[in-house]
């Protein structure tokens, strides 16, 4: 289902078990999908102590966290706040215009390697000669050279100057590139993002609070290209995150193809190389680069040979401003969704490190075959 096979899952966890102190393999039980609502089952069903994971719960409730969802085996063992209710989702949105794009590439609608002068994606002040060359391919990774303002918040303080960098030579967490990458997939497609997102997600997933009306795209004097604003809820998110851990899989629906999921994961610009600085921060344990098509990805090998490095190896993330995150930890066969509603107070924030320590008492409350 996932990158492993059952028998490499058990493997792994056996590795976890190890890793927790644990001397017995977690027992494989199957994986589900939800139906119109999601299974709930206690931890201890699936290895999870539920006092600590109450530990959690008492540690989530300092932070300005709205909703928050733990999913094991396609199972809810953790739930926290109204996972029901849509808001804004920042720039998670991206890694979810990076899943549309699959089934796009793979009948051919979408050729990414062709240039933004091939793709007609002039904004208001035109390329340079060598902007002009950037790719799909190179957007999608944030890596196009093209520095042309966006009226996003706090980016313009750190972009370089415009023809510094050639295409594909140098990472810039840049909104130009995401928006543009947008427009590219309404222009090839003839599909609206939301639209998009409603027949080829929404409807094959069974998603419960996914409101097409009620997605606006948001409209900057700088530039032509809108951003694409997204509002979900917590367990749509979470349908969105099995999606992807499940390799695109829905019961018996291929919904995205494999082999884009396993490409848009993919590690292209390594944690060292992450610029801004401010979203790579040495001394801290977090380390995420990031991947060939809008997702950020664990810098760590996945799974070389019979090394194993710890729980976030093989994992990857959606991340949204103020706290909204999508994590997918293939090795331990769960997701977690947290969500800060911006909506009702946009200075409302869980910093990237209050998310990782909320991550590690989660794994840490792995308790395989001895739970109680």
């Amino acid at each position: 289902m996932h990158h492993y096979s059952r028998i490499s899952l058990v493997v792994i966890l056996s590795f976890t078990c190890r890793l927790f102190g644990q001397t017995t393999p977690l027992r494989i039980t199957g994986d589900v999908v939800p139906g119109v609502n999601w299974v709930q089952v206690s931890p201890e069903s699936v290895g999870y102590s539920h006092e600590q994971l109450e530990a959690l719960r008492a540690w989530v409730k300092t932070q300005d966290t709205s909703s928050m969802l733990v999913v094991v085996q396609g199972r809810v063992v953790f739930s926290y706040g109204d996972v029901a209710h849509p808001s804004k989702i920042a720039s998670a949105r991206k890694s979810i215009l990076g899943m549309l794009y699959g089934n796009y590439v793979k009948n051919g609608q979408i050729d990414l390697d062709k240039t933004v002068k091939q793709l007609d994606l002039h904004d208001k002040q035109p390329f340079l000669p060598t902007e002009e060359t950037a790719t799909l391919r190179q957007l999608l990774a944030s890596r196009s050279g093209i520095y042309l303002p966006t009226g996003s918040f706090g980016q313009k303080d750190y972009m370089p100057p415009r023809g510094s960098e050639v295409p594909g030579g140098h990472f810039v967490y840049n909104n130009w590139d995401f928006n543009a990458a947008g427009v590219a997939f309404e222009k090839l497609t003839g599909k609206n993002i939301y639209d998009a997102v409603q027949t080829d997600l929404a409807v094959p997933l069974g998603m419960q609070d996914y409101r097409r009306s009620e997605q606006v795209k948001d409209v900057r004097p700088e530039t032509s290209f809108d951003e694409y604003v997204m509002r979900l809820s917590t367990r749509d998110m979470a349908r969105l995150g099995l999606l992807m851990l499940n390799q695109g899989k829905w019961s018996n629906n291929q919904v995205i193809p494999s082999d884009w999921v396993r490409y848009t994961t993919t590690l292209v610009t390594p944690f060292r190389d992450i610029n801004p600085s401010g979203l790579r921060r040495y001394g801290f344990p977090e380390r995420w680069g990031y991947g060939a098509a809008l997702w950020w990805v664990w810098d760590e090998p996945a799974y070389p040979g019979n090394v194993y490095t710890g729980p976030f190896q093989g994992a990857y993330t959606a991340m949204g401003a103020g706290g909204t995150f999508i994590t997918v930890i293939p090795g331990g066969d769960m997701l977690i969704v947290h969500q800060v509603d911006i909506d009702k107070n946009p200075k409302a924030s869980v910093d990237l490190s209050s998310y990782t320590a909320m991550l590690s008492m989660i794994f840490n409350s792995f308790c395989g075959d001895s739970c109680k």
